[in-house]
């Protein structure tokens, strides 16, 4: 599967975007040139719709990650919404422990990050 980058409308200092299927090392990429151009320090806030996520890799948390410092750098921020519980397990993951402090490589992470979103889909979350 693929992924959809939609852009709402822009609001006063906040853009809104939806972001559907699967963001990993095939597609982290085509996040990262939607927002590039977006990034400007009239951005206060970008809001990321991840309702129709169905898989993040630690690529796609990477992006998201490059999305914050660069806001960060002007005092904008990223707020991410409505994740599906597969991927807020992973976004609970990364908070408490940093993949590069737990993994020895990427595809590690990646195996890991497979591993736990199949269990949360299947309806086992207990990690």
């Amino acid at each position: 599967m693929s992924l959809e980058i939609t852009l709402l409308p822009p609001g006063q200092g906040s853009q809104r975007v939806t972001v559907a299927g699967r963001l990993d090392t095939h597609t982290y990429e085509d996040l990262d040139e939607a927002l590039a151009p977006l990034m400007t320090p009239q951005l206060h806030s970008l809001v990321l719709d991840l309702s129709q996520l169905e898989y993040i890799s630690s690529a796609g948390i990477r992006s998201i990650f490059k999305a914050r410092k660069t806001l960060a750098a002007h005092g904008g921020k990223v707020l991410v919404v409505n994740p599906q519980p597969q991927i807020q397990k992973v976004f609970d993951v990364v908070k408490a422990v940093p993949l590069n402090d737990i993994f020895g490589s990427t595809a590690e992470a990646d195996a890991y990050l497979d591993a736990m979103q199949r269990r949360v889909l299947q309806g086992d979350d207990s990690d």
